[in-house]
């Protein structure tokens, strides 16, 4: 048992994995020691427990009986469907013992455990910058390839990373999943949420060192800053126009490719910047801006 991050955790002498709760660590030893009862008769798969055996057996059946009553998202667990649920409330029940950060999730916990008390083993050959996983280095190197394995089967736009597939998607299905306790608004990325509720508590966490300005995004902060230094450091290719902000770019680019990613659900019009759809929608809804 050891003592580290400042309670006692159960390490598998094995494979080196680390547990809060003794009953976990408990199951988990059964792997090892090659315990596994419960046949699957649909693909052979074994398992130690019954309940697992009947949570894998979903995945065959298709059947997601745990239904989110707050966006109508299904699952096959109810463990994954209180992960889910905790997109909606903002609940972050595992803390760092070290830093006080929070997390939704045991497992994102472990991964960041890791900042405190592992060795960055995996090293980047192209510019040498380390992390703790081998997944990070996998997303990371693809900034020097330009590799975008990820794409959108709706518009065809391509992502390095899948998580960013996940949130444009929302984009197109109109779906918000992150919403405000206080004022009710929702969000496309649990980041936007994060960045809203700081205009409740006032929060400005980044201050330009030239005027002294507060802000509570740091990208609007980069933005400011190109005030004083007159920097436009985004450049059309096309045209030559120059752009301070990059989203300005971005939605600039569309009017050379016409690309009009933000669709109306309801009567099936595009446009190319997301705040035209949003306009557009209250002629179906009737809202007044």
């Amino acid at each position: 048992m050891s003592k580290e991050l400042g309670k006692s955790s159960y390490d598998c002498d094995i494979c080196k994995e680390s547990f809060l709760e003794e009953s976990k660590f408990n199951l988990h030893k059964q792997i090892h020691a090659g315990e596994q009862q419960y046949p699957c008769d649909i693909c052979g798969k074994s398992f130690h427990h019954g309940r697992n055996l009947t949570k894998h057996k979903h995945i065959h059946t298709g059947k997601k009986p745990f239904i989110c009553d707050i966006c109508g998202k299904s699952f096959s667990q109810s463990c994954n469907l209180t992960k889910h649920k905790r997109i909606h409330t903002g609940e972050k029940p595992y803390h760092c013992d070290i830093c006080g950060k929070s997390f939704s999730r045991y497992d994102f916990l472990a991964i960041h455990i890791r900042i405190h008390t592992a060795d960055k083993q995996y090293h980047c050959d192209i510019c040498g910058k380390s992390f703790y996983q081998e997944g990070n280095l996998t997303q990371h190197k693809r900034v020097h390839t330009g590799e975008k394995p990820y794409s959108c089967d709706i518009c065809g736009k391509s992502f390095s990373v899948s998580s960013s597939l996940t949130a444009h998607k929302r984009i197109h299905t109109g779906e918000k999943p992150y919403h405000c306790d206080i004022c009710g608004k929702s969000f496309y990325q649990g980041s936007n949420l994060t960045t809203h509720r700081r205009v409740h508590g006032g929060d400005k966490p980044y201050h330009c060192d030239i005027c002294g300005k507060s802000f509570s995004r740091g990208g609007k902060l980069t933005t400011h800053i190109c005030v004083h230094t007159g920097e436009k450091p985004y450049h059309c290719t096309i045209c030559g126009r120059s752009f301070s902000v990059h989203s300005s770019f971005t939605n600039h680019k569309r009017i050379h490719t016409g690309e009009k990613p933000y669709h109306c659900t309801i009567c099936g019009r595009s446009f190319f910047v997301l705040s035209c759809l949003s306009k557009h929608k209250r002629i179906h809804t009737g809202d007044k801006p």
